[in-house]
């Protein structure tokens, strides 16, 4: 059974940086699956802001995002790990965010960013950024 913790959450001022963690057990690989970052906030929808395939290292990001945030992961070890890099943090990024995982399957351009793509889910972190 996959499962997924995420942590590295909490509050921080406009500017700063946080690093999420994922750490994902259960599957022998995540390098050849999808697996993203999702974010929500209060009153919002579920929105994907970065995903990826670790076995082409293909990633994606929500346009809000890109050259702030870097998702990277680490298939190495026997527990696997994906990240979060999130750096110049605005107050828009306040939210819980989630990882998700779409095991066997590569990330598509078209639907990485829908909720439904993804089966496994974690119980999220969350992010406050302070302005």
């Amino acid at each position: 059974q996959v499962r997924l913790v995420e942590s590295g959450g909490g509050s921080v001022q406009a500017g700063g940086s946080l690093r999420l963690t994922c750490e994902v057990s259960g599957v022998n690989t995540i390098r050849y699956s999808c697996i993203a970052w999702f974010r929500q906030a209060p009153g919002k929808e579920r929105l994907g802001i970065a995903a990826m395939y670790g076995f082409s290292s293909t990633t994606y990001y929500l346009e809000a995002v890109k050259g702030r945030f870097t998702i990277s992961q680490d298939d190495s070890k026997n527990i696997e790990y994906l990240y979060l890099q999130m750096d110049s943090l605005r107050s828009d990024d306040t939210a819980m965010y989630y990882c998700a995982f779409a095991i066997g399957s590569e990330c598509d351009s078209r639907t990485w960013g829908l909720p439904g793509r993804y089966r496994d889910w974690g119980q999220g972190t969350q992010v406050t950024v302070s302005s």
